[in-house]
């Protein structure tokens, strides 16, 4: 049954590729569409006032310092407005100024599209923090990624010079995608008891006569764009695990398809501007089958439950429900711990520290690969980096010049996409073992041994992989972790975005090379499988050391 449930959500999904991959391909091939006469009169305004008149193409390096500026400025909006948000309106509840280390670290969380929470959604912030910091960024960052991504299909695809003008992109991902997607979703969840209002905290006598404060607010249409554009900054602290965030089984399968569906529909996009839709096929095959596996082996070693408590003859019959929701089971539990880390949202409707050993495997697994359909065109921009990556070993294996997409693939591409490779890992193992020689990194940890080191190791994983999940029972919102966890996000963020602009932007200028009998195929199922493989040994030899020492060592010591 539970293998049935998870195989109708895939199914499900499937089915939106293709229509959602070509309503985006529409949105963004800048050519008039059908798309105009719904959205042109409301972008009209917002180009006029921009000053953005005739959307002038841009070089790479225009178009990154483009979105970097833009976020830059609304990182500082954003960091007043945690300062002194005490002082604003829509503070029913008298919420105080956030302290000065966590407003750092909650800004940068939030522009990276990591949305990783040090601080209690209901308690920390005012509904207006909440609206104009959390919910804004979660749109803005989401654009940003999602503009990326597009931009980097352009250059790699199309014969021009120029990767489309960032703001026109901006305006467009907000207008036609996120708003009124946002605006259904939210629709959904009210009408499953979500709850969407200005309310205070609303005070109950319990039954045995003690007062308790219920917290309330905007959650749904917080919920909507938290998945849909990839975030997972939960509106109360305990996430989607949350009755008020996540009621029932139907919500969840909302919640799911919501941060799972543009992610996969992204290669079906890449396949239409390549003018052949087996390429993207062949990139969405390569995640569905890593997706897979990870799944499998969660699914597999939390319904076979805790090695522990099957030994003491405890029935395991329901697998390890430790951490888990009744109402969502394992079944929905694991799909939810696989989407969410796969596509970098960091949502979670179970706690992941309470995982069994090798089930925790999966979501540090698709944190540090980073390209299993990722968050809004993260994944996508890094598979197609490994798509790269492997048509260049593959060429050097028979003794030819690489080319993708008809466009060679030189020195200059290769030492940017080393730089984006060996980037990610370095800024997740270094500070990692930073804090497990530090005194204050070590006071943070409430789990010692093989489980203590998952914890830090989750911790940096999840932010430089922009997801914000958290192996929960790490003591992080000290000083220490949130400067340190704040500067990961940065950098996992920026520095592999910049790369690949980079590698856009050199094979963009590059004149096409025609087809021979020589050249090799990167539209089959024999591409598919040289894909997947270079993915699992460029992860196994960067992080399998890492995962020994924590994940696997705590599994052998309870078997």
């Amino acid at each position: 049954m539970g293998i049935i449930q998870i195989a109708a959500v895939i199914v499900f999904l499937v089915l939106l590729v293709k229509p959602l991959g070509t309503y985006l391909y529409h949105v963004f091939k800048n050519e008039s569409n059908g798309t105009d006469k719904f959205f042109a009169f409301a972008e009209r305004p917002i180009f006029a006032l921009i000053g953005l008149k005739d959307a002038k193409g841009m070089t790479w390096k225009t178009y990154g310092l483009s979105f970097l500026l833009t976020n830059v400025v609304l990182v500082a909006v954003s960091y007043l407005i945690l300062r002194l948000q005490k002082f604003l309106p829509l503070n029913p509840n008298d919420i105080g100024n956030m302290e000065q280390t966590l407003s750092f670290n909650t800004v940068i969380s939030f522009m990276t599209n990591t949305n990783l929470q040090h601080y209690s959604g209901e308690t920390g912030l005012s509904y207006f923090s909440q609206m104009a910091v959390i919910m804004m960024m979660m749109f803005t960052s989401a654009a940003t990624g999602l503009c990326v991504a597009i931009a980097f299909i352009r250059a790699i695809t199309s014969k021009g010079r120029t990767m489309g003008n960032f703001f026109q992109d901006f305006v467009k991902a907000h207008t036609r995608v996120f708003f009124p997607l946002a605006i259904i979703v939210t629709l959904l969840l009210v009408a499953l008891q979500v709850p969407q209002t200005l309310k205070p905290t609303i005070s109950v006598t319990g039954l045995e006569g003690q007062e308790q404060n219920i917290a309330i607010g905007p959650v749904a249409s917080l919920e909507s764009i938290k998945h849909l554009g990839t975030n997972g900054g939960g509106f109360f602290g305990v996430n989607s695990a949350h009755p008020f965030e996540n009621p029932n089984a139907l919500t969840n399968i909302i919640e799911i398809l919501s941060m799972w569906s543009l992610a996969a529909a992204l290669p079906y996009t890449f396949g239409l501007f390549a003018k052949n839709r087996k390429q993207g096929w062949v990139i969405f095959s390569a995640m569905m089958i890593l997706f897979v596996m990870f799944l499998s082996l969660v699914y597999v070693s939390e319904s076979n439950g805790n090695p522990v408590m099957n030994r003491l003859g405890i029935d395991a019959s329901q697998g390890s429900m430790e951490g888990k929701e009744v109402r969502f089971g394992i079944p929905q539990s694991a799909l939810f711990t696989a989407v969410t880390t796969a596509a970098t949202t960091g949502t979670v409707n179970n706690m992941h520290d309470t995982l069994t050993p090798l089930g925790s495997i999966t979501p540090l697994a698709l944190m540090m690969l980073n390209c299993v359909f990722g968050g809004k065109g993260v994944g996508l921009v890094n598979m197609l980096m490994y798509a790269i990556l492997a048509v260049f070993l593959a060429g050097l294996m028979v003794g030819r010049t690489p080319e993708f997409l008809g466009k060679k693939i030189e020195a200059r591409e290769m030492k940017l996409i080393a730089i984006a490779i060996l980037a990610h890992p370095l800024i997740i193992l270094a500070p990692t073992a930073i804090a497990l020689i530090s005194e204050v990194g070590k006071a943070a940890i409430t789990n010692p041994s093989f489980h203590g080191i998952s914890q830090v190791l989750y911790e940096y994983t999840s932010s430089a992989a922009n997801n914000g999940s958290g192996f929960e029972g790490l003591g992080d919102n000290t000083p220490f972790w949130n400067i340190s966890t704040g500067l990961v996000m940065l950098l996992g963020r920026y520095i592999s975005m910049f790369a690949l602009l980079a590698v856009a932007g050199s094979l963009l200028r590059k004149q096409p090379v025609p087809e021979t009998v020589g050249t090799f195929r990167t539209d089959n199922g024999l591409f598919v499988g040289i894909l997947v493989g270079t993915v699992l040994i460029i992860g196994a030899l960067t992080f399998l050391p890492a995962i020994v020492l924590g994940p696997i060592a705590e599994h052998l010591t309870i078997r």
